[in-house]
């Protein structure tokens, strides 16, 4: 463990130049006394480092040098997958094997490619959760990933909708996360299933080694099941009229679902812009919520119950306000 955090200091110090004590501690998430121990330990072993004095100083290596000793652990070679997701590496219990990998693949650069990644970095972030809504915590996320490397079995407790708790043993093929949310494929009883990883309750890992399903691909997997669950979802279809500012609000009001069937729709606007779309929703009440966020930017044509419904809703509002 602390060689390998001297050969994080090290190439620390050899990709960003000068460094004060504080800064080396927090990056390794180490104390400030630990940091002046592995430095001593450095110069001790060879490794030309010197303390700059005074308010600007820190540490640095001896102009010129460089360490070749910059390969990586199978673990910090699979965490350059979620370079670009450091909150979900994070999660994952990855979030300092990827600082490592990240850090020696800087340090394997030329100076120019080198510097050329340091402005990528400087100028684009992945933030992945939705507005209003943060990446969930989740205590069993970090064990499920390491039941999906290793292909182990596992046990776990589940909250179904509903708040009905069930015991289920499966095979975890992958991880999915979705708007900041994290899902498990895994197969149950010979059938792929999707399992809301903040309703995972308890998790044992049995120890057994299984066999993954050949052919399985996860994208193609979580893109079907994903239709499936979206044609669950949304079993009516509505038939509305939308001016052009409810056509604007649409992927905002009605989601990627909606936005999918307005760019979807092959209707001409009338003269005054009004589009007659099919819009899957939802089923009861829920339907009525959505729609009624359009105000008067939506007209709902078929079916007539739904516009009965709908109309039934307006006129208790009209009447509750007077």
């Amino acid at each position: 463990m602390r060689a390998s955090r001297l050969l994080s200091v090290l190439l620390l110090l050899q990709n960003r130049g000068r460094m004060t004590a504080e800064e080396l501690a927090e990056e390794l998430e180490v104390s400030v006394r630990t940091v002046y121990r592995d430095i001593d330990a450095l110069s001790a072993s060879g490794v030309p480092v010197y303390a700059d004095r005074g308010r600007t100083g820190g540490y640095r290596l001896v102009d010129g040098y460089r360490t070749r000793l910059t390969g990586m652990t199978e673990e910090e070679a699979q965490s350059l997958s979620l370079a670009g997701l450091p909150v979900a590496a994070a999660e994952l219990g990855l979030g300092t094997v990827l600082a490592a990998a990240q850090l020696k693949l800087y340090a394997a650069l030329p100076a120019e490619l080198r510097d050329r990644a340091g402005r990528v970095a400087e100028r684009f972030y992945l933030d992945v959760p939705g507005w209003h809504r943060g990446i969930e915590s989740l205590p069993t996320l970090s064990a499920i990933a390491d039941a999906v490397w290793s292909s182990h079995r596992i046990r776990i407790r589940y909250e179904r909708w509903g708040q009905r708790v069930v015991e289920r043993e499966l095979e975890p093929l992958g991880l999915i996360l979705k708007a900041g949310n994290w899902y498990l494929a895994g197969r149950c009883d010979g059938t792929d299933r999707t399992y809301r990883i903040s309703r995972v309750l308890e998790l044992t890992d049995l120890g057994e080694v299984f066999e993954r399903p050949a052919g399985f691909d996860l994208a193609r997997y979580w893109q079907e099941w994903s239709e499936q669950f979206e044609r669950r979802m949304y079993p009516r279809v509505a038939v509305v009229r939308l001016s052009p500012r409810a056509q604007a609000l649409v992927p905002f009001y009605a989601g990627s679902v909606g936005a999918r069937a307005l760019r979807e729709c092959r209707n001409e606007p009338d003269a005054d812009g009004w589009l007659t779309v099919e819009l899957p929703v939802e089923p009861g009440e829920p339907a009525i919520g959505e729609l009624l966020r359009f105000g008067p930017h939506l007209e709902v044509l078929a079916p007539p119950d739904l516009r009965a419904e709908l109309a039934a809703a307006i006129e208790e509002m009209g009447a509750f306000y007077g």
